[in-house]
């Protein structure tokens, strides 16, 4: 006879699994085996059984549940296992070998593993264990707080058992392996700093940089809305370590450098090519290349900070060339700066970081990447946290590190002065937030995004600005296609195209609807359409596991003043989304000059678009989301469960466009 914890309670004799009935039953049985023969006071078991006052008749609801699991466990032969359920005056006891709970095993085979001094023994050991696992632990008990603090502390020595036998491959240099084995208890838990950092150090070590300092943005990002803190000391720690290493790694690089490029050509030289000099440069002209080449030996560091390409990325060649024209500018004798603007959702990062990956072998002294958090739930990131990173990156050792903010940006822009150097600054709220972390020298370039149009840099740092707008009918089914497979999309083409009209053409939204469509692969797309028509749910279908047009949305809304999100809201009813700066002075009781000055804002931050000389619109889902003035038409409510019974109500993963 088998007792099952780790996973649905459940009791097996021989290969048949016995009835336990109902939940209170089951969770008298998981209270008993979480205490093996030890005496368990009714009052305890009441108390566990009932979140709220229990019933008058409680003691005779658990007497029968004990009366029945008694029998239950005869029938399936307990006592030839030495099986018994006791009463001891008003307590239980459940009599049984503790080697029959499965939760005891698991104990004892991890208590045997010694993952760092018999790394090879210890992986067999801690593979067992962790197979023992058949779901979340106590599964089918009743959700009071006593159970669920008992399933928490089973949930923790899994996690644990499972970064124990990370650091067992690791130990045998199994690096691949170990990632393997972190990544979905990553997923599951991203808060668990701890964990997020072993798996930054694991891929980190398979040469996947990158993706290790996306997982460290990723949860910073998810600390400060969801929590408000920093990350902790070990989250840290393993990103400065992998800054440093990265650098040392490049530091000790002995092959000579590749002849350098020029940005303005964005041409990668093949070996074997023969030298071929920028257009508007003399051929004999090598003084900015020697000292860029020179940079980069004295320093020795070229960062790889970018985070991985976007997935399916399709479309946007005009964006991608503007960015392109705009960064090739070098009529200023600065480095160049193009600022990517549009409204939330409509793939900003996803351009800028395409971009940069396309482009990357045009900046051979590295790509350095930064989140700036703008249009965060928590503060936006300070230039002087971002400098450093930077500067670590670039090999700075920590102690060299200045303090204060204008210290910090003056030695990163001496560092990188004759560096060929792209940086990318995502998310940035001001141009204020901006100046401090940009590069110095002709040899570097600049990618800003933001959802305001951020033209104090335009004035003041001859930024050109490349504007990104909502997808159309023929870039927006195709990501549908790319998402989904084009059959699918082919087979009903006019709910492709309603699709992408109901999400406002923005990546967005149209990737949080093809995450809904691949969790139900025999949905058809008018289903979907069908459902995203009632527009009390639009914003909640259209969300994503940890993004959403609505969270999206949010952030734009929390920057606003009070008088101008009253604005937005007052816009909202607008029958059709389209009205001037008279008819939205009427609809908010403003004076004509407030409402004119309050519609420049929104506009800039890209919640309206002047369509036309006074003549402003407002996309649906801005208008849905603005409707509820406190932003409640994004989040899903209780009882909420989607458009019908068995439909999309659970929030798919996907990635933002």
């Amino acid at each position: 006879m088998e007792f099952s914890l780790l996973g649905p309670i459940s009791v097996l004799s021989g290969s048949a699994e016995l009835p336990l009935g109902p939940a209170k039953r089951r969770s008298v049985l998981a209270l008993l085996l979480l205490q093996p023969n030890t005496t368990v006071p009714l009052e305890q078991l009441i108390d566990s059984l009932w979140e709220d006052e229990p019933p008058e008749h409680a003691r005779t609801v658990v007497q029968g549940h004990v009366s029945r699991l008694r029998a239950t466990l005869a029938t399936g032969g307990a006592e030839a296992y030495g099986i018994e359920l006791a009463t001891h005056g008003s307590a239980y006891l459940l009599r049984l070998p503790e080697e029959l709970i499965d939760a005891h095993r698991f104990g004892e085979l991890v208590a045997l593993a010694r993952p760092e001094a018999a790394p090879s023994d210890a992986i067999p050991l801690l593979r067992e264990a962790l197979g023992l696992w058949r779901g979340p632990a106590l599964t089918g008990t009743v959700t009071s707080p006593p159970f669920a603090a008992a399933a928490h502390a089973l949930e923790e020595r899994r996690l644990s058992a499972v970064e124990a036998l990370a650091r067992a491959h690791g130990a045998l240099g199994d690096h691949e392996q170990a990632a393997a084995v972190l990544y979905s208890a990553a997923v599951n838990h991203p808060l668990r700093e701890g964990l997020i950092a072993a798996l930054m150090r694991a891929l980190f070590r398979t040469g996947r940089q990158s993706d290790a300092l996306e997982w460290y943005h990723r949860t910073r990002r998810l600390l400060s809305e969801e929590l408000g803190v920093d990350p902790g000391e070990r989250l840290r720690t393993a990103y400065e370590e992998i800054l440093r290493a990265e650098a040392d790694g490049d530091r000790k690089a002995s092959a000579p450098a590749a002849a350098p490029v020029d940005p303005r050509t964005f041409h990668v030289k093949q070996d074997g090519d023969a030298p071929t000099p920028a257009k508007g440069a003399a051929a004999g002209d090598a003084g900015p290349a020697a000292g860029a080449e020179a940079g980069r030996n004295r320093a020795g560091a070229a960062p790889r900070l970018l985070p991985r390409p976007p997935a399916r990325f399709l479309g946007r060649e005009g964006q991608l060339g503007a960015l392109s024209e705009a960064l090739a500018d070098r009529t200023t004798g600065e480095s160049p700066l193009a600022v990517v603007v549009g409204p939330a959702g409509v793939g900003k990062t996803a351009c800028a970081v395409q971009w940069a990956h396309l482009h990357a072998g045009a900046f051979p002294d590295g790509q350095l990447f930064a989140d700036l958090r703008g249009f965060g739930e928590g503060d936006e990131a300070a230039p002087a946290e971002i400098l450093r990173d930077f500067l670590l990156a670039l090999g700075t050792p920590p102690e060299r590190v200045p303090g204060s903010a204008q210290a910090a940006s003056a030695l990163f822009r001496s560092l990188v002065a004759e560096r060929r150097l792209l940086v990318v600054l995502d998310n940035a709220r001001s141009s204020a937030q901006v100046r401090t972390l940009l590069p110095g020298g002709p040899h570097c370039a600049t990618v800003v995004t933001s959802r305001s149009r951020l033209d104090g840099l335009v004035a003041t740092d001859c930024a050109r600005p490349v504007g990104l707008q909502a997808m159309g009918h023929a870039e927006g089914t195709a990501l549908l296609g790319a998402m989904l497979g084009p059959d699918r999309v082919a087979e009903d083409p006019a709910a492709a195209r309603e699709l992408v009209d109901l999400c406002d053409g923005l990546p967005l939204a149209l990737r949080a609807a093809a995450a809904q469509l691949t969790a139900r692969p025999r949905w058809r797309l008018a289903r979907l359409a069908s459902a995203l028509r009632d527009e009390r749910r639009r914003l909640a279908l259209l969300s994503a596991e940890d993004t959403g047009i609505a969270a999206a949305l949010r952030m734009s809304v929390a920057r606003l003043s009070a008088d101008d999100a009253r604005l937005l809201r007052a816009l909202a009813n607008s029958p059709d989304g389209h009205l001037n700066a008279s008819a939205a002075a009427a609809l908010a009781g403003y004076d004509q000059e407030r409402t004119q000055d309050a519609l420049e804002r929104l506009a800039e931050m890209h919640l309206v678009d002047e369509e036309a000389t006074d003549v402003y619109t407002i996309s649906a889902l801005t208008q849905l989301f603005a409707r509820d003035a406190n932003g409640e038409g994004g989040r899903r409510r209780e009882g909420d469960d989607g458009p019908e019974p068995g439909g999309p109500g659970g929030r798919p993963g996907g990635g933002a466009g």
